[in-house]
């Protein structure tokens, strides 16, 4: 499927890289006003008048091949994979953290502090 839509966005850049040269090689509106006068805008590469049909029936079929291209690609990438439960999933699991196992029978006690102040744990200050 990625060769058919590198395939499809080839053929779009390529279409759309040739309207862009017919558009520019057409005469505007004001083209044969010039040519009236003798700017050589009639001395083109088709004719005075030839030029005028041919490159509108190119540009025309350059811009269906671009429609339909933009059409395929809307086609082809719209088919996604199956949603998944979130991004939360894709995390790496943490390993779990296991309680501290209770000391030997015959390991030596740990010293414990003396409470100073253990009566004095509950009440608020002051």
């Amino acid at each position: 499927m990625n060769a058919m839509f590198t395939f499809i966005v080839v053929i779009q850049v390529l279409s759309a890289l040739t309207i862009i040269g017919l558009v520019l090689l057409q005469h505007g509106k004001g083209a044969d006003m010039g040519a009236a006068f003798g700017s050589g805008a009639s001395g083109s590469l088709f004719g005075a008048t030839g030029s005028s049909n041919f490159l509108s029936k190119s540009t025309a079929i350059a811009a269906a091949v671009f429609f339909i291209a933009t059409l395929a690609l809307a086609f082809v990438g719209n088919k996604r994979a199956p949603a998944s439960g979130g991004v939360m999933e894709n995390l790496p699991v943490a390993p779990a953290v296991t309680a501290p196992a209770a000391p030997a029978a015959n390991a030596p006690a740990a010293p414990t502090a003396p409470a100073a102040g253990a009566g004095q744990a509950n009440q608020i200050p002051k």
